[in-house]
C-alpha cells in the first residue's frame, strides 16, 4: 500500500487510527477451476483499517493513553475473523474472499473504512502474485 493511502486511514482530523494485518499467509479452497476445489492454494491477505480514534482530535475529551484492549480495535480480533471465514470453506472468487473480510470487519461499530486485498501468490506461473484490493466504507 502506498504511503499517501496509509495516511487517508490515519488522520487525526477525522479522528482515524490505521490499524492493520499484512501478509496473513493462509491456506484456502479457493478458485474456479477443478483442482481448486479439491486442493488447498497459498492465500495472502492484507487488512487496512481506518478506525475511530477519540484520543486523536486536539478537543477530545475521552482520557488519552488508557492502556486498554477493549477501547481499541485488536488486530489479532481481525487476523482471527479472516482466517475463520477462510475456513468455511471453498469460494469461487477472490473478491468474495475479500468482500467477506471487509464486512466482518465492519460489524465493529468503530470501523469506518475496510480495505482488504487478497492475493494468490502461486496463480500464473510467470507472475509473483495476482489478487484483488477492495474497500468497503461505513454508511
Amino acid at each position: 500500500m502506498d504511503l499517501g493511502a496509509e495516511r487517508r486511514l490515519a488522520d487525526a482530523a477525522q479522528g482515524l487510527r490505521h490499524v492493520f494485518v499484512r501478509g496473513l499467509a493462509l491456506d484456502a479452497l479457493i478458485g474456479v477451476h477443478r483442482h481448486e476445489r479439491a486442493a488447498r492454494q497459498p492465500v495472502r491477505i492484507g487488512i487496512d483499517l481506518a478506525v475511530e480514534d477519540d484520543g486523536a482530535r486536539p478537543m477530545s475529551r475521552a482520557p488519552v493513553g488508557r492502556d486498554e484492549l477493549a477501547r481499541v480495535v485488536d488486530y489479532e480480533r481481525v487476523a482471527a475473523a479472516a482466517r475463520a471465514i477462510v475456513a468455511e470453506g471453498h469460494v469461487m472468487l477472490v473478491e468474495t474472499l475479500a468482500e467477506r473480510i471487509a464486512e466482518a470487519c465492519l460489524s465493529d461499530h468503530r470501523v469506518r473504512i475496510a480495505r482488504v486485498t487478497v492475493e494468490k501468490p502461486g496463480a500464473l506461473s510467470d507472475a509473483n502474485s495476482v489478487g484483488v484490493t477492495i474497500e468497503r466504507r461505513r454508511p
